[in-house]
């Protein structure tokens, strides 16, 4: 059985099939003190992304984005801080190659703590690495736009609704 199947979300999709799920979710931005910032090459999408997933049973925020984190990149963040949230259906709403369709209310995170070294591929990421904001690799639109949220909180300090 695999981890996707072991966990609530798998669970749960097995229970109703592809219908479309409301989900709660973190991402998060990790960023480098020379601004670079991790991502991992999806294997769902083969499109670069910004690490994050959803909660375990009895699992809070905090805790599952540096869980996430830490699975999908070999990262350990270290203080998260939310910045903004993302729920828009138009960018939130997410059907997989298989079918399966979830609308995403997704607590975004930034840090700039860290410890770890990047892990090689996984069932979640084929590759992981830093990239420069100005030369970012093919990216999923919507980390495209938690990226530009992230930049817009950075500049005015403002918690960012997209």
């Amino acid at each position: 059985m695999s981890d996707f199947a072991r966990s609530y979300l798998g669970q749960l999709r097995a229970a109703v099939g592809s219908r479309l799920l409301l989900v709660p979710g973190m991402r998060i931005v990790v960023e480098r003190e020379d601004g670079a910032v991790l991502l991992q090459l999806r294997s769902d999408y083969r499109l670069w992304g910004l690490p994050g997933g959803v909660p375990d049973e009895g699992e809070g925020a905090d805790e599952t984005v540096i869980r996430e984190t830490l699975e999908e990149t070999g990262i350990q963040v270290l203080e998260p801080k939310p910045f903004g949230f993302a729920c828009d259906p138009a960018h939130e709403v997410w059907t997989y190659p298989n079918g399966d369709r979830c609308h995403y209310f997704t607590l975004l995170y930034a840090a700039r703590r860290f410890t770890g070294e990047l892990i090689g591929a996984n069932d979640e990421s084929l590759q992981v690495g830093w990239f420069e904001p100005a030369d970012l690799p093919p990216l999923l639109p919507v980390m495209r736009r938690t990226l530009d949220a992230y930049a817009r909180h950075r500049r005015t300090g403002e918690f960012q609704m997209i």
